[in-house]
């Protein structure tokens, strides 16, 4: 597998609501774009050889470049595919939704929990937001965040982009209650 092309974006806030976020709030994500094995085959009945042949190498190649452009220990993680116009959201979601692709970052990330997706077939330059959750506790509110990615040149209609993001904390500045404590008590509007 040789990509087209690999992405890379950081994200630092430093003000919220205002307000300096210290430390600062820090997000990467890494995306690789690939050919779609399975596009201009018509209805595939079994993605086992592509994704055999594509996930375990994606994540290799994915997690320990997101790991690096962090550039510090992740908290929240998430993934994305992006199938381009000749493919099916399936092909995006055979390929992220496995223990071969999953488990490089979660390993990287000393994660437990399971990797938050979006995936969806779009045109070039499409953007898309990929969810983030807690490594350990997907419950923890804090951590619960998106970020917004687009490729100007990706997925051409034959080509997925898969993604991996990592952020150093959780949203800057949150301040919601813990997961559980608002169960039976109103909230004033």
């Amino acid at each position: 597998m040789t990509p087209r092309k690999i992405f890379t974006l950081v994200t630092e806030t430093l003000l919220e609501g205002g307000r300096p976020v210290d430390p600062v709030a820090r997000v990467a994500v890494v995306a690789a774009v690939i050919p779609n094995p399975w596009a201009g085959q018509g209805f595939v009945e079994d993605l086992t050889a592509g994704v055999d042949q594509y996930a375990d190498e994606l994540g290799a190649l994915l997690a320990p470049r997101v790991v690096a452009a962090l550039g510090t220990p992740i908290e929240a993680y998430g993934k994305a595919a992006i199938v381009g116009l000749d493919g099916e959201i399936e092909h995006g979601s055979a390929l992220i939704h496995t223990l071969q692709f999953g488990d490089h970052f979660r390993r990287a990330a000393d994660a437990t929990t399971l990797l938050p997706a979006v995936e969806k077939r779009a045109g070039v330059g499409a953007s898309f937001d990929i969810p983030l959750k807690h490594i350990t506790d997907q419950k923890m509110r804090s951590h619960h965040q998106t970020i917004e990615v687009s490729v100007a040149d990706a997925p051409h209609a034959g080509e997925i982009l898969v993604a991996l993001a990592a952020a150093a904390q959780g949203r800057p500045q949150q301040r919601l209650r813990a997961f559980g404590t608002d169960f039976g008590q109103k909230e004033s509007a």
